[in-house]
């Protein structure tokens, strides 16, 4: 490990073995062990996919309620206008909008975590594209956020409904939790995401679909998973 490290950081990796592969319960209770910063780490899941993400037809990308939610507070901005924005502000939108809204976001403002639009309210967001796209907060059909469904979707998104997207590297990222959360309810966070990512595999992806899996707090190393075991373990939860 480098020297450069801290040496609460050091102390606390001295018996982790980088090169080991956990099973799931024992990943997580490990990731815990190696927690030392004197705060909430949040734990996140990196899972590296066997796609080609220059192709349309192998993208991979969604949204998944974890049951435990992330233990994140989440700001929510909803594009609606009338009933719709009244449903919005009832469900707990942190800011509801239309044309004003997007006018505050093109001065700078991105202050929130998930954006929610009405179908009829996407010829104002789309031109925030090149500002909510690279942050990834603009509203999507494919993911739930483009809907008139407004009060069942900022509580789903309140409650930890997590988006996922696969990067140009073809590896997906997504919290878990916190450093708080009992084994149980990560182990369940856990499930339910690998679950639907497997679930989420491209039709023309080829060959092994997870190539690595590893889980981590916000500033400790990756506890690593055996890839070629995990869709096995899965599915046996489901029993």
């Amino acid at each position: 490990m480098s020297k450069k490290r801290g040496k609460k950081y050091l102390e606390a990796i001295k018996d982790y073995k980088e090169d080991k592969f956990c099973e799931p319960k024992e990943a997580l209770d490990l990731v815990k062990k190696l927690h030392w910063a004197n705060f909430q780490e949040s734990i996140d899941i990196a899972i590296k996919l066997g796609i080609d993400t220059r192709r349309s037809e192998e993208q991979v990308r969604g949204a998944v309620d974890l049951p435990h939610g992330t233990g994140k507070k989440v700001k929510v901005v909803v594009f609606a206008e009338g009933e719709k924005a009244k449903e919005a502000e009832e469900a707990g939108a942190d800011f509801v909008g239309a044309e004003e809204l997007a006018e505050k976001i093109q001065k700078g403002w991105t202050d929130f975590d998930a954006a929610i639009a009405t179908p009829d309210m996407m010829k104002i967001v789309g031109k925030l594209g090149k500002i909510l796209g690279p942050r990834g907060l603009m509203p999507n059909p494919k993911v739930g956020t483009v809907t008139f469904d407004v009060k069942n979707t900022v509580k789903a998104v309140k409650a930890g409904k997590v988006e996922y997207r696969a990067d140009k590297f073809g590896i997906v990222h997504a919290p878990l939790g916190k450093i708080n959360f009992d084994q149980e309810k990560l182990l369940e966070n856990f499930t339910t995401f690998v679950g639907a990512i497997i679930k989420a595999k491209p039709s023309a992806a080829k060959g092994r679909y997870i190539h690595s899996i590893a889980i981590s707090s916000t500033m400790g190393p990756g506890v690593h998973l055996d890839p070629q075991k995990i869709d096995a373990w899965i599915e046996k939860q489901k029993k």
